[in-house]
């Protein structure tokens, strides 16, 4: 008997690119390479990526996963998140004799060296981001308190008052909307029309590549499903982009097991789209069980290919 004839037919459209960016997998790999090094325990500051089956994954192999420094011991080896950490952690580590390695994405270091230009050039600097996040932590810890103000909102960039006289920049956290944050510089542009802003696009190439990938798919969509963490800015934004552009629906979901299947049972068109830190080994298990319970239809049509990579830092090489 053929089953398949008594399976309901789903449309499953695949967003290309996703997951992985080249910040998360050259993150990862320095924690792997951290434990082949120094053998474990390893400490990471913060998870390592927002992924919980990447961390605990990672953990699986030795690593250790702390909120501070106070918990790691003097002299052990310490990674840094993707994410990036403030100066002062950096001096912490430092002066008590770690192993630092540093994993922050390049680009957002790019972001990291721009603001302290900035400062010392005496410009007050206005930093689009969302409070609470650690790389906006992070950016916000390479300057001194009072040099730097954070605008969450276009209301935020209406509002703000700088120091007066100030000469004014601006800068943003890697992983926003690109359509949000292009109205908030629209915003200070008009308000501080000799305000000064990044020699290159701060947001990353792979958030601006999966808001693409995912606007391309989203109005065919009955429901778009983004594979990431509740914790993770980039694939929250993925969500909001999808049904801006035309899904009637969205979910961000962890893995296969939190999908609402009554949702995809109702729905024929299916988007599906990761995180720049979701392994694609979750998406593999989503389609794996949409072809157990659908008779499944899948296309993918990938709109740029990435071939981006980083370089491990010094301190991982066999000479080191």
């Amino acid at each position: 008997m053929n089953t398949t004839a008594l399976k309901d037919r789903k449309f499953l459209h695949l967003a290309a690119p996703r997951g992985f960016c080249a910040g998360v997998d050259r993150a990862v790999r320095i924690v792997e390479v951290a434990l082949e090094k120094f053998g474990a325990p390893v400490y990471v500051r913060h998870e390592i990526v927002h992924n919980r089956t990447v961390v605990d994954g990672l953990a699986a192999q030795g690593a250790i996963f702390v909120e501070e420094l106070d918990e790691v011991p003097e002299g052990a080896p310490v990674v840094f998140s993707a994410h990036g950490v403030a100066r002062a952690v950096v001096e912490e580590a430092d002066q008590r004799k770690m192993i630092a390695v540093d994993a922050t994405c390049p680009l957002v270091t790019k972001v990291h060296i721009e603001a302290r230009r900035h400062a010392g050039q005496k410009r007050h600097i206005l930093l689009i981001g969302h409070a609470g996040h650690p790389e906006v932590e992070g950016t916000m810890g390479q300057v001194e308190p009072g040099e730097m103000t954070l605008v969450e909102t276009p209301e935020d960039a209406r509002t703000v008052t700088p120091p007066a006289d100030a000469d004014l920049a601006f800068a943003t956290q890697t992983t926003l909307s690109v359509d949000d944050t292009a109205e908030i510089i629209s915003i200070l542009q008009f308000r501080f029309p000799e305000i000064t802003g990044p020699r290159g696009e701060d947001i990353c190439y792979a958030t601006t590549n999966r808001q693409n990938a995912v606007k391309h798919i989203a109005e065919k969509c009955d429901i778009l499903l983004v594979v990431g963490a509740e914790n993770s800015s980039n694939s929250q934004r993925l969500v909001e982009v999808a049904l801006r552009a035309g899904a009637r629906s969205g979910q961000l979901v962890a893995d296969c097991r939190a999908i609402d299947w009554a949702e995809i049972d109702a729905a024929t068109h299916i988007g599906l789209s990761a995180g720049a830190s979701a392994p694609e080994s979750l998406v593999m298990e989503i389609i794996d069980e949409m072809r157990a319970r659908y008779d499944l239809q899948l296309d993918e049509d990938a709109l740029v290919e990435e071939t981006i990579t980083f370089k491990l830092p010094s301190i991982l090489s066999d000479g080191a």
